[in-house]
C-alpha cells in the first residue's frame, strides 16, 4: 500500500508553488493595506472625539459652578 502512495499523491509542481507564493504575497499585502486603513480611520475618529471633548471641557470650565456654592461654608 505504501508503494502506491506516490502514484496517488502527485508531487507539487514548481509553477504551482510560484503561483501560490504570489497569491499568498498578494493576500498579505491587501490584508496589511486593510489593517492600515482601519487604523487610520480609528486614529481620525479618536482625534475628532478628543478634540470635541477638549472643547466641551473648556465650555464646562467657563460655566458657573453651582456645586461650589454649596460646598462653601
Amino acid at each position: 500500500m505504501s508503494q502506491e502512495l506516490p502514484h496517488i499523491i502527485p508531487s507539487p509542481q514548481p509553477e504551482v508553488e510560484d503561483t501560490f507564493s504570489a497569491y499568498q504575497t498578494t493576500h498579505q499585502f491587501y490584508t496589511e493595506v486593510q489593517a492600515r486603513s482601519e487604523l487610520k480611520q480609528y486614529c481620525e475618529w479618536y482625534n475628532t472625539t478628543a478634540e470635541r471633548h477638549r472643547q466641551e471641557l473648556q465650555r464646562m470650565r467657563g460655566e458657573l459652578n453651582i456645586m461650589q456654592w454649596f460646598r462653601r461654608r
